[in-house]
């Protein structure tokens, strides 16, 4: 690629064009398959970096010198929109930029609208905007000592032999933070687990988002390669597999 080929392409309108391809496939393949609801899904990750390029910092939460960037996800696995952002800026830096193109292409279409996020987009801007513009939403809010104490009463283990399984309850309140302009719905879910502790690393491990594609004799697996790196993802496999239990020897 030459030179005047790469300064037309950093151009501000020409970047907008391209970030904005993805949503005109899908606003294309909605328009041969009508759609019922969609669900936004916002999330930054990390894509790290090894020299020295622009923008790039150290991000002490990923503990790497990376981009952050920004990605808005559907309910069907599609990449709705995404935003390149320096290393070392906040999960929700420049939300707007990336969820409102993408809710404004849905707008004109009567359908169910939801959302969620993690912790990072626990905001009142980013509530004020999505109830405007009619989505339920679910995002996880950061624990505190008002929390805490309103699922005081749920937190003591059930008395009696502990279940194998997980035991898990739900509680439901309003709740308004000092930012807040009004109340808000919350829900809690509290899980007792056998043994002490929450689930072990293993658990934790293979707990990651990925897109499954089924073909006739084969399944794939979609994910970011940062997430599981390949030698890792094959050793978990292994593992798996010798937890089969051994075939009976014909007597």
């Amino acid at each position: 690629m030459g030179l005047f080929e790469t300064e037309v392409l950093t151009q501000p309108e020409n970047l907008s064009a391209v970030m904005d391809l993805c949503g005109q496939w899908i606003h294309t393949v909605h328009q041969r398959k009508a759609i019922r609801e969609i669900i936004l899904d916002l999330d930054s990750s990390v894509s790290e970096t090894y020299g020295e390029q622009e923008g790039s910092a150290y991000n002490g939460h990923f503990g790497c010198t990376c981009y952050h960037p920004l990605f808005c996800f559907n309910q069907f696995g599609d990449l709705e929109r995404v935003l390149l952002r320096n290393g070392n800026v906040a999960s929700a830096e420049d939300w707007r930029s990336v969820l409102e193109p993408v809710v404004d292409r849905y707008r004109p279409l009567d359908i169910r609208r939801f959302f969620r996020g993690d912790a990072a987009f626990a905001r009142p801007g980013v509530y004020e905007y999505l109830e405007e513009e009619r989505f339920l939403y679910a995002v996880r809010l950061p624990a505190n000592a008002v929390l805490y104490r309103e699922v005081e009463p749920l937190l003591t283990r059930p008395v009696g032999r502990p279940s194998n399984k997980p035991v898990v309850w739900y509680h439901d309140f309003r709740y308004q933070a000092g930012s807040w302009d009004k109340p808000r719905g919350v829900v809690a879910k509290i899980e007792h687990h056998k043994g002490p502790g929450a689930p072990g690393l293993r658990e934790k491990l293979i707990k990651i988002g990925a897109k499954v594609v089924t073909h006739a004799r084969y399944v794939i697996f979609q994910m970011a390669e940062v997430a599981v790196p390949k030698r890792l993802f094959r050793a978990i496999l292994e593992r798996i597999g010798r937890l089969r239990l051994p075939q009976a020897v014909p007597g």
